[in-house]
């Protein structure tokens, strides 16, 4: 079951896949956070060779302004700056021998750098 704050109405949301989920909140868990207050902040940082790349970090709670939204009982926190470059984006994890990790599927994106760690929109 998806869920969005009030604060987020009319805002592209963030889509976040059932992988993503578990294994964010097993993190989460894992750090002895509260998984009903505590989420996964994304955010766009300024770097990399195509200019702008993800950050992802755990948040205690979200600030005032910030896009909240739950997917798979997962809350991710956006503020309102990286929901410029990352709103309508599906967030997911993959294992494997080559691709392990999180990846941001994000429709606003022009072009990446050849590593995929930055993009430009």
């Amino acid at each position: 079951m998806s869920t969005e704050s009030a604060q987020s109405s009319g805002d592209p949301t963030i889509e976040v896949t059932p992988a993503a989920a578990e294994e964010a909140l097993s993190l989460l868990e894992g750090e002895g956070l509260d998984t009903d207050e505590a989420g996964l902040r994304l955010f766009v940082q300024q770097g990399g060779c195509a200019g702008l790349s993800y950050g992802m970090r755990f948040d205690t709670e979200p600030e005032p302004d910030d896009l909240v939204v739950e997917h798979h009982d997962l809350r991710v926190f956006v503020d309102p700056a990286s929901r410029n470059y990352i709103g309508g984006s599906q967030l997911d994890y993959e294992s494997g021998l080559q691709a392990a990790g999180f990846h941001v599927e994000n429709p606003n994106v022009v072009s990446e750098c050849g590593c995929g760690e930055s993009f430009r929109t």
